[in-house]
């Protein structure tokens, strides 16, 4: 990256129909803007249910500023989501897709620098103990399961557990918990990974959603899978949090200062 050129930032997020989840993003983006150096412009766009601000849009307007070179960070929780390997390809970071995509490949002039998900960042593993740290009491007799989306899909279903495996041992070493584990919606093993902590626990396991906003899948469907089971759970997604613009502005310095050393 060229030191006398300022980088353009795409964030890429995934979309709802529900208005509320694209204030999120944007309110975090806010936040984002104002930990940046002066004249980094950002563009926050969506795979789907964004009118005029798609993934093409977004690149559109950095390059109509003459931008060059673009820091995309993809606002995701896990490297196995099949969207990022959709993404990657539609960039044109790499020249097949994994796994069989509609999406086509996107017209970019500028150079492209490609960020991370969430994955088992530290700054995120602070934020899900934050949002849930209330509902403990003596975390020294307590169990948390942070529960994602996961995948059946070979390679992806591995690169979801090997994140929140990961992101959630880093959640039992920064709370005190007697334990701290996953379970994963796709293939199903929610009831399974509870029932088996409040065998040991009782009471005292405590139900985390690793997912960006609230919605169909934090508000319905853990609650369903669980029904009957002993547990606590606030249902409180990633956002809104102020650690989600630090883990984005964390990623962006390390890149710029990477390919400018």
């Amino acid at each position: 990256m060229n030191k006398s050129v300022q980088p353009g930032v795409l964030i890429i997020s995934h979309g709802s129909p529900d208005p509320e989840w694209a204030k999120l993003v944007d309110g975090t983006v806010s936040e984002l803007v104002e930990l940046l150096p002066d004249g980094i412009s950002v563009e926050a766009v969506f795979l789907d249910n964004q009118e005029g601000r798609l993934i093409q849009d977004g690149i559109n307007r950095l390059e109509a500023q003459g931008i060059t070179e673009i820091i995309v960070i993809p606002l995701f929780v896990s490297s196995g989501s099949t969207h990022i390997d959709e993404i990657t390809y539609a960039l044109g970071v790499k020249s097949t897709p994994e796994k069989e995509t509609d999406m086509e490949r996107l017209r970019i002039s500028a150079r492209v620098f490609l960020g991370v998900p969430v994955h088992d960042d530290p700054l995120i593993a602070e934020l899900v103990w934050d949002k849930v740290k209330g509902l403990s009491k003596h975390p020294e007799r307590e169990a948390l399961v942070l529960v994602g989306h996961g995948s059946r899909h070979d390679g992806f279903k591995q690169r979801w557990e090997e994140g929140i495996a990961a992101l959630s041992a880093r959640i039992g070493e920064i709370s005190g918990l007697a334990a701290a584990d996953y379970a994963l919606l796709n293939p199903d093993s929610l009831r399974s990974q509870v029932s088996r902590y409040t065998g040991e626990m009782g009471d005292g396991v405590i139900v985390a959603p690793l997912f960006l906003s609230a919605g169909y899948f934090t508000k319905r469907v853990i609650p369903e899978r669980l029904k009957g089971l002993r547990y606590r759970y606030s249902g409180e997604p990633l956002l809104p949090h102020p650690l989600v613009a630090r883990w984005m502005y964390g990623q962006i310095l390390n890149i710029m200062r990477s390919v400018n050393n």
